[in-house]
């Protein structure tokens, strides 16, 4: 279903609602991951890129590659939401019925990250095989921590903008 909106005003919550979808599935996330994982779990991020090298134990670390691994969490966070907002422009499904889709979007990331990215990095520890209780944590940490966050402040600034819009 195309959005019934204006196009402009759709696209305008576009900026507002990334970064705080993105801000805040990123914050809630990296709290569940220092959580489980401790402080060096940003090593871990940053060995995406970096490979081994970037854990103290094989040479690496410090405060430059510990905030490399977090503004990676940040940066996939803030371009997940991007993807969210420019499909709500094309599909108001995805707007109007944010938590459905909020869910099935926390399911996808998932997917993505642990089917392709992950994969794909130069991590250095195994991907999978995923046991079914931490295929199950995991689903239901990515439809809490990022689909529905994301999905919700996209639904709430575009709601906020026809509505400010409607107002004049």
């Amino acid at each position: 279903m195309l959005t019934n909106h204006s196009p402009t005003a759709l696209r305008s919550s576009i900026l507002p609602s990334t970064l705080a979808g993105g801000m805040l599935s990123g914050t809630l996330d990296a709290i569940s991951a220092f959580a489980t994982f401790g402080s060096g779990m940003t090593y871990g991020i940053a060995s995406g890129i970096l490979g081994s090298k970037a854990f103290p134990a094989a040479g690496g670390g410090g405060a430059a590659i510990w905030s490399l691994g977090l503004a990676l969490h940040y940066l996939i966070a803030l371009s997940a939401a991007a993807i969210y907002g420019f499909a709500s422009c094309k599909f108001s499904f995805l707007k109007d019925h944010f938590v459905v889709c909020g869910v099935f979007f926390g399911i996808g990331v998932y997917l993505v990250m642990n089917l392709v990215v992950l994969p794909l990095s130069a991590v250095p520890f195994p991907i999978g095989p995923f046991s079914v209780s931490a295929l199950r944590a995991g689903l239901v940490a990515h439809i809490i921590l990022i689909g529905l966050p994301i999905s919700s402040s996209v639904w709430f600034f575009s709601k906020r903008k026809v509505d400010h819009g409607n107002a004049h």
